[in-house]
């Protein structure tokens, strides 16, 4: 699959700079044609001697040579790659490309670069999370990169947690499915509706009912099916998530009814739904104008049930759409899921409990079990979200033959 690719490995000075000798090996048995690039601070790490053998090619990091003046253009380097791969990308590297600063031929590279960029973060575990770090991977991921998210354990500092390069076979992995929906677009002509995110059911003009979704997972649905050549609907509520493809078109919707309103319009055009939306359950009977004075001890509020959106279009379904549910549990995970893929007619319905670790609301990972109609159960490890994701677009897939 990577047979004649153009690939550009940019590294940083991370101490992960060792697995990139055997990632640029396993690029290169793959047939793929790798040019590397280097960092000062790389070559502290692992020489380009060691790169150049392995590549074939001269390991560049200079704009120019100056035994001779050769100049490296970084424009004839960003238009030759069909992907450009920084691994490992360090924290001081993300947030120059994320700033736009290119003090080094990897960064000005990157900013001419017309391929799609892969970046693989290696960082100690209070780097990896510190909000700025954490800003930017969002900025590059806004500007369309791919990061690959790291692992987790042990750390060259001694300490233990999230921040390990991701393992070079998988890497490779990443580059291959990545460059399988780039090409073939499994999903070309198809149209897909996703829901994001909570609902906010007004009090008054202040306050709300909600719950704790980010939207985080059904953002990254809605990103993965675009990036296998669907055209995708967003139906977000109130998120902070940002939208990145242009396959995507997002409708914002504040409560349930307007989500509601908003499927119930688009469903009859697409070939698929995915319902990833956290819709309350329960909505104020009456809603005040006006902000509410707190008054006696108590407060006594009447509440009505909203639509079931997913049951909805469970009987809108035609036999040529295929729809899929979310269930949150936290106890008889299995039970209650199955019962809802029965009830509200979906095809298959994805599975995540409170009760594993690292899974549900305002993470960046999810553990999932996928159920279908014939009760064929398939459970998955803990994921990224992206990740996750992809587990579940493969098997819609399956759907939309």
């Amino acid at each position: 699959m990577l047979e004649g690719k153009k690939i550009i490995l940019g590294i940083t000075g991370s101490i992960a700079a060792y697995k990139s000798a055997y990632l640029l090996r396993l690029l290169v048995k793959e047939n793929a044609e790798v040019q590397v690039l280097m960092t000062k601070a790389a070559k502290e790490f692992i020489t380009p001697v060691t790169m150049s053998a392995l590549s074939g090619k001269p390991v560049l990091g200079e704009f120019f040579e100056s035994s001779d003046g050769t100049w490296h253009s970084h424009v004839d380097l960003g238009l030759w790659a069909d992907l450009m791969l920084v691994a490992p990308a360090t924290a001081n590297t993300m947030g120059k490309m994320a700033a736009g600063i290119c003090d080094n031929l990897l960064l000005t590279t990157y900013l001419s670069a017309k391929c799609p960029v892969l970046v693989a973060p290696a960082m100690d575990l209070d780097m990896f999370r510190h909000p700025a770090n954490k800003r930017s991977m969002e900025k590059l991921q806004e500007y369309g990169a791919v990061i690959i998210e790291p692992g987790t354990g042990e750390l060259a500092s001694g300490l233990s947690g999230k921040g390990r390069m991701e393992e070079p076979e998988i890497i490779v992995e990443r580059i291959k499915e990545f460059f399988s929906a780039e090409e073939y677009k499994p999903l070309k002509g198809k149209k897909i509706l996703i829901t994001a995110g909570p609902t906010y059911e007004k009090l008054d003009p202040v306050r709300f009912i909600g719950n704790y979704s980010s939207g985080k997972m059904g953002f990254a649905i809605a990103e993965e099916a675009a990036k296998r050549g669907a055209e995708v609907i967003l139906v977000a509520g109130p998120v902070k998530e940002k939208t990145v493809h242009a396959s995507i078109k997002r409708v914002d919707a504040e409560s349930a009814a307007e989500m509601k309103e908003a499927c119930e319009k688009m469903f009859p055009f697409v070939d698929a739904a995915v319902m990833a939306a956290a819709v309350a359950d329960y909505t104020p009977k009456d809603k005040v104008e006006n902000k509410m004075k707190r008054t006696g001890d108590s407060l006594v509020l009447e509440l009505v049930p909203t639509t079931d959106i997913a049951a909805m279009l469970g009987k809108m379904k035609r036999d040529d759409q295929t729809l899929v549910g979310f269930a949150l549990e936290t106890t008889d995970a299995r039970k209650n899921a199955a019962g809802k893929l029965k009830r509200k007619n979906l095809d298959f319905i994805v599975l995540n409990t409170l009760e594993d670790k690292g899974a549900g609301f305002m993470v960046d990972t999810n553990k999932i079990t996928i159920i279908d109609k014939e009760n064929k159960i398939e459970e998955f490890p803990l994921k990224t979200k992206r990740e996750v994701a992809f587990d579940i677009v493969y098997r819609l897939m399956s759907y939309l033959k």
